[in-house]
């Protein structure tokens, strides 16, 4: 009995540790009962992402807005390759338009420009508010002057077979930029494909490039393979020119989403897609 009873005799430190002990258990008890552990999951403005979603959407439109060119009045009868194409035609469009024109005939309304090209109603409706005839044309009391010839035109060669020599005829292009095109073009697996690839070139202005499309012109070869945009794969969407491997995997992904793209111009909603790069890659891409 003595050797037990020395178990439960403690000296006044040992108490004091003891009862502390008890009051931190009691403490922690408590804490236990009355504080709330539960995990609260962070809730999402779904609206607040949506609206945001939708802002950056506006701004991707707006920027692909600021890069296109500015239009100002124009006489249809001086469009050229380059320009034809920032205005939308395609090339059968504009040939039309330059064989017309071969012939020393004139356009003298949209009516007659929509029939010698036959754009659709649509093309037309957007190009027209910017035709700028001579006055005698919108003025019936004037009689209709003759054209008189000065020169006699120049005859376009194709980009695709034009020399230095030839390319420095052009006013802004001399030895270095002319050497920059020939280097660019030995680039391009079935050579320049549109006038629109030039802006590619380093130091070229689009003012040198308008003065290019009056000497030069692009036929789109008749054997050119195109991407299948819906169907393609990765490894043919990294085929093109400034999209790897990420940016095949996300328009891919972007393609299912939407069951399908129903434009090329929806590429621009592919996150990081290039959008500055959208004129040069849609070349070589189709729908179906």
């Amino acid at each position: 009995m003595k050797n037990i009873k020395s178990h439960f005799v403690f000296t006044k430190q040992q108490r004091n540790g003891i009862l502390s002990l008890l009051i931190l258990i009691v403490v922690l008890q408590l804490v236990y009962f009355f504080v709330d552990f539960s995990y609260n999951d962070i809730e999402f403005d779904s609206e607040s992402i949506e609206r945001f979603q939708k802002e950056i959407e506006s701004l991707k439109v707006v920027e692909i807005e600021n890069r296109k060119p500015k239009l100002y009045p124009f006489n249809p009868n001086f469009i050229t390759d380059y320009k034809g194409y920032v205005l939308g035609m395609s090339n059968e469009e504009i040939d039309r338009l330059l064989d017309y024109r071969s012939k020393d005939e004139w356009v003298n309304s949209k009516e007659e420009f929509q029939q010698v090209t036959m754009v659709s109603d649509s093309l037309l409706n957007t190009m027209a508010p910017y035709f700028k005839f001579p006055d005698w044309v919108t003025s019936a009391s004037e009689a209709k002057p003759e054209f008189k010839k000065v020169n006699s035109p120049i005859r376009k060669v194709d980009l695709n077979k034009a020399s230095q020599e030839d390319l420095r005829k052009v006013n802004g292009i001399g030895e270095v930029l002319s050497k920059r095109i020939m280097d660019y073009r030995k680039t391009l697996p079935s050579g320049f494909i549109s006038m629109v690839q030039l802006q590619e070139v380093y130091g070229l202005s689009p003012e040198v490039i308008e003065r290019m499309s009056e000497r030069f012109f692009v036929k789109e070869p008749e054997n050119l393979s195109k991407v299948k945009l819906n169907t393609a794969s990765r490894d043919e969407l990294v085929t093109i020119k400034y999209i790897d491997y990420e940016i095949a995997h996300r328009i891919i992904e972007e393609r299912t989403l939407r069951e399908g793209f129903k434009s090329l111009e929806e590429l621009t909603k592919v996150k990081d897609f290039p959008i500055h790069r959208f004129e040069i890659i849609k070349l070589y891409l189709t729908l179906n």
